[in-house]
């Protein structure tokens, strides 16, 4: 099994990554099909137009998460990782009221987005909660081309024949030889483990092993640039205020708690717990920007997207001996766990509920920071078990569907879990009750019993539960 540190950590947009950067990299995947001279339906004329159907929690929360939005700027040829907000904005406007997309290599071809774009608030998709079916039509109306993807969190995105080999277990052929390529392809904590002691190597220089087999020399600057653009989201959220977008008319902040902190240095006004303000505060400075539609960096979703540049900021700014490898270890560090858990569970929040987003990121944290202070592998993989045993059973239920409440506490709550996972591992031998293992399949299981409107749909929980007023 291999993930890479940036399939797990990439740079995108908000405020969701399965439900606004998903729909878009299927949608632009989609286009690659049609440029690529995909099969088209027997009898099939000329290339006419477009349409999209969204299912699942894509329909029951589309709306609040911009998957519309998405779609749209999706078939137009936009990527999450180099969209420019200014342009995306304009481009919408202009598709809206033209009902045509040019994407490059297509030519101009009919997509109206109030009737070719469908929120089917039906039965689910088989495979998965996040569902989209994407058709291009002839100039009849008749189908030339079907293809059905599904977002399974974190800006991830498989076809439905994609799904079912992964669900039957059965690895492609560029997986069995990447499992190969790279010297420590541990699938489970207990593998990684027994590597690691086999090896005499840390968890962070497993990974970073397994990263130069892909990137070579140019590793530590990809690294750098994904904790630059961490840190960017996190400053531009400590700048902003106001209300977010979606109308719930929830306030920014980050900006004015971060300002009351900045106040009370060196005037001996700080309480003891003062520690878990920072890390909260810059939890909720990314969050905000993430519910904002800003550029943030799944970690490993965008729901989740505060925990680890939280805990980064945190040990930065705050920790004793900080360095840049250190930084640099905990992000390697933090993506082994992310892949394990993906591999092995789930990161989607529509499908195990939060427990599988902000869960997820706090194990991740936990065992970064645990890598970064000089934990042993045992440590750290207790680290992030502490962390994940502590979200089990968390719902994922936005009100209104929006990544807000309570999402943005969510994050900074997780990061304050995640740096307390931390501390009381390297407190211990590494010798604990629970395996990680063990918990990460804990988590899925629940997340299988949870009721399906807990897993967001907006139809129970919070979602529900809004003020009267």
């Amino acid at each position: 099994m291999f993930l890479s540190v940036f399939d797990i950590f990439k740079i995108g947009i908000g405020p969701s990554s399965s439900h606004t950067m998903g729909p878009m990299v299927a949608a632009a995947r989609f286009l690659d099909d049609l440029r690529g001279g995909a099969e088209k339906i027997p009898g099939a004329g000329t290339l006419q137009s477009l349409g999209a159907s969204l299912h699942g929690s894509l329909a029951f929360t589309g709306k609040g998460h911009a998957t519309d939005r998405a779609v749209i700027l999706g078939l137009c040829g936009l990527m999450p990782d180099t969209l420019d907000p200014d342009r995306a904005e304009a481009l919408e406007a202009q598709v809206r009221a033209e009902g045509i997309v040019r994407p490059d290599g297509l030519g101009p071809l009919h997509f109206a987005p109030d009737t070719d774009l469908i929120f089917d608030y039906g039965p689910a998709l088989p495979g998965h909660a996040n569902g989209l079916i994407l058709t291009a039509y002839d100039e009849a109306g008749n189908p030339w081309h079907r293809q059905t993807y599904y977002s399974i969190g974190g800006g991830f995105v498989v076809t439905e024949a994609e799904l079912e080999a992964q669900l039957a277990d059965q690895p492609s052929l560029h997986e069995e030889k990447a499992a190969q390529a790279f010297p420590y392809p541990f699938g489970t904590a207990r593998e990684m483990l027994d590597m690691g002691a086999r090896a005499g190597l840390s968890i962070a220089q497993m990974k970073r092993a397994n990263e130069t087999v892909l990137h070579g020399a140019a590793l530590d600057d990809k690294i750098d640039r994904i904790l630059q653009a961490m840190d960017d989201c996190m400053t531009r959220g400590l700048a902003q205020e106001g209300l977010l977008p979606g109308g719930l008319k929830v306030k920014r902040r980050a900006k004015a708690i971060y300002q009351q902190l900045q106040a009370e240095k060196g005037q001996n006004l700080a309480q003891p717990h003062q520690a878990n303000d920072w890390m909260s505060v810059y939890a909720m400075a990314v969050n905000e920007e993430n519910a904002a539609g800003g550029r943030v960096v799944t970690s490993p979703t965008n729901g989740a997207a505060g925990v680890v540049p939280a805990v980064l900021r945190y040990y930065r700014d705050h920790c004793v001996a900080a360095t840049r490898d250190g930084s640099r270890d905990l992000l390697l560090t933090a993506a082994a766990i992310g892949g394990l858990i993906k591999h092995n569970a789930s990161i989607s929040g529509a499908e195990v509920g939060c427990q599988g987003e902000v869960g997820s990121a706090a194990a991740m944290a936990a065992a970064g920071l645990c890598a970064a202070l000089g934990g042993s592998n045992a440590q750290i993989e207790n680290a992030a078990e502490i962390a994940l045993e502590h979200h089990l059973g968390m719902t994922c239920d936005p009100a209104a569907g929006l990544v807000q409440v309570p999402c943005i506490e969510r994050n900074a709550l997780g990061a304050i879990k995640a740096v307390s996972a931390a501390s009381l591992a390297l407190r211990g031998d590494g010798d604990h009750f629970m395996p990680l293992d063990n918990c990460i399949r804990v988590m899925l299981e629940t997340g299988r019993d949870m009721s399906e409107k807990y897993k967001e749909t907006s139809q129970g929980g919070i979602a529900v539960n809004l003020p009267e007023c």
